[in-house]
């Protein structure tokens, strides 16, 4: 029953961190990343779909994207999506190109702020994983479906989970800070 707590918790743990990982890839550095446009919703014949659903997004140089779309009829609707979304797109074509200036100090410097926000939510969520499983096997061990020990094997264990993922959460955000810089 307890094992069974634990991988749950692990998987949402994970879930959590797989999130805070995707959202880093939006993020930009001194290399710009397709991530960064590739779920910006597009509205195309009464739709709206990701950009990624219609084109290809490819990054030839650090600072610029290319978006191919499928069907060169996707090319207006696309450019409309992302003049809405700030990105300045050059249409060029039978493609859409975003050129990036590089990072100023003040940017970076918010950009690292920013991922530090984020990583302090994902820890929050991680913290709440805990509490959650950690309520869970106090009531078991009230209603006695678990001994008193097992119940404080579990806390150990669910400890470890946690400075595990605050870990990973830690060294991500380190590396994204460190894109950030050069």
């Amino acid at each position: 029953m307890e094992k069974e707590l634990l991988e749950k918790t692990r998987q949402e743990m994970a879930k959590a961190v797989d999130f805070f990982s995707k959202e880093l890839l939006k993020i930009r550095t001194s290399h710009v990343s397709p991530a960064m446009v590739e779920d910006i919703q597009v509205t195309a014949f009464s739709q709206k779909m990701a950009v990624k659903q219609l084109a290809s997004i490819s990054c030839p140089q650090p600072r610029l994207l290319i978006i191919q779309p499928w069907d060169r009829s996707y090319l207006e609707p696309i450019e409309k999506a992302l003049l809405v979304a700030s990105m300045g797109p050059i249409v060029d074509k039978d493609a859409i190109r975003l050129s990036f200036p590089p990072l100023t100090e003040e940017f970076r410097k918010n950009l690292a702020k920013a991922i530090s926000v984020k990583a302090e939510e994902t820890r929050k969520v991680i913290r709440k994983c805990r509490e959650d499983a950690w309520d869970r096997l106090q009531d078991w061990s009230k209603e006695g479906k678990v001994r008193e020990d097992a119940k404080f094997k579990g806390k150990e264990e669910l400890q470890k989970l946690v400075d595990e993922y605050h870990g990973t959460i830690e060294s991500l955000k380190e590396r994204k800070i460190k894109e950030l810089e050069g």
